[in-house]
């Protein structure tokens, strides 16, 4: 049986174009070699071949972080040409602090980021009187470039790596929101659901018995049995509809119709777009919502109610406040609120209950920005 040929490739798909555009500026280094002879030439060209395998396997090996004697090798290739050679071989070094960017450990980045400051330094410091003389003051500027380059090159990839991060946590959350969902429609349908149908078995026993002793009970009995079935159908419904997501917007126009109805006045304040936040936080501070509002109206006597919503560099802080009679016995307990907390703990988000003059429920969720 034939194995199947492995691709080979140039360089990773993942980083799409990106590695064949910087092959552009192999042309200039190509330029300079063939202006010399004989072993030199042949040389040059070498050192300049090794220098592009190099490249092409420090993509590779990046995200293994097992890249060292490369960048070592491709220092002593630079340092010779531009020694030997023509200064401009410098401007290889460009590609040398793209890579030094991905070291993940500082005491490493900044070895290697010495490593490039000393082979670009030492070239220029060997032949000072020509640069002077001929006025290349240049280099000194693309010098300055090349060492700062990994520090802003260093700053996106580890924000790049922390969204990375950050989706898989939130698809992890959201995993463990979904089946928390089922847990609670479970419970749902055996608290309520299981209730009537053992309610509907119980009377179509009853009727069975009745059939023949008393038709006309037997009668009223099977409309009772129509009527319970109409509830389960409608509490199936009620079950239905609630297992689709709602977003943080939709709950809040929910909870302005629910405190409405309930003569309450409300207020929002909102300081942030809660359309810009993360689908899965959205869901779980919308439960938060769900659950503080139908406290307020249940229990609170209230007759106002605010919801402040805020966003900073830091995370999201939503702040549910009424005046009614406070929270009896210990605010952590009862009232759902320890099933919010539960909640809230998935997305390392905090909940603060205070009784002053009313109920305050404070939540904060940290949130990471993209762009």
């Amino acid at each position: 049986m034939l194995k199947k040929i492995r691709e080979i490739e140039i360089f990773p798909k993942r980083y799409g174009y990106f590695p064949y555009v910087f092959l552009i500026y192999f042309i200039m280094p190509f330029y300079y070699i063939s202006t010399e002879q004989g072993w030199k030439m042949f040389i040059g060209y070498l050192l300049l071949f090794i220098f592009f395998i190099s490249y092409r396997q420090l993509y590779f090996l990046i995200e293994g972080h097992i890249f060292h004697q490369w960048i070592v090798g491709q220092l002593l290739i630079i340092l010779i040409l531009s020694v030997f050679y023509n200064l401009n071989f410098l401007f290889l070094g460009f590609f040398t602090a793209h890579f030094i960017a991905w070291f993940p450990e500082k005491r490493t980045f900044y070895y290697a980021l010495g490593g490039l400051t000393i082979t670009l330094l030492f070239p220029i410091l060997m032949h000072l009187p020509y640069v002077l003389s001929n006025g290349y003051y240049i280099l000194f500027m693309f010098i300055v470039i090349m060492i700062a380059s990994p520090f802003g090159i260093r700053s996106m990839y580890r924000k790049l790596e922390l969204e990375r991060k950050l989706e898989e946590a939130n698809e992890r959350i959201e995993v463990l929101v979904k089946k928390e969902e089922r847990l609670r429609i479970a419970r749902d349908l055996h608290d309520t659901l299981g209730h009537t149908l053992s309610l509907i078995t119980l009377k179509a026993q009853l009727v069975g018995k009745l059939t023949e002793k008393d038709a006309q009970k037997a009668r009223d009995e099977a409309l009772e049995i129509a009527k319970t079935s109409r509830i389960a159908l409608m509490q199936v419904r009620e079950l239905v509809s609630e297992m689709r997501t709602k977003t943080l917007a939709e709950e809040i126009i929910e909870a302005e119709a629910l405190l409405h109805a309930a003569g309450i006045t409300y207020e929002v304040d909102e300081r942030t777009d809660v359309n810009t936040i993360p689908i899965v936080l959205q869901s779980i501070l919308s439960m938060c919502v769900r659950e503080s509002v139908t406290n307020i109206v249940k229990h609170s006597q209230a007759k106002k109610c605010m919801l402040d919503i805020m966003k900073d560099d830091g995370g999201l802080f939503l702040t549910i406040r009424d005046d009614g009679r406070g929270m009896v016995g210990t605010p952590s307990d009862g009232n759902g609120l320890k099933g919010m907390a539960e909640r809230l703990s998935l997305i390392e988000g905090k909940l603060q209950v205070k009784n002053d003059k009313g109920t305050t429920v404070q939540i904060y969720v940290p949130v990471v920005s993209g762009g």
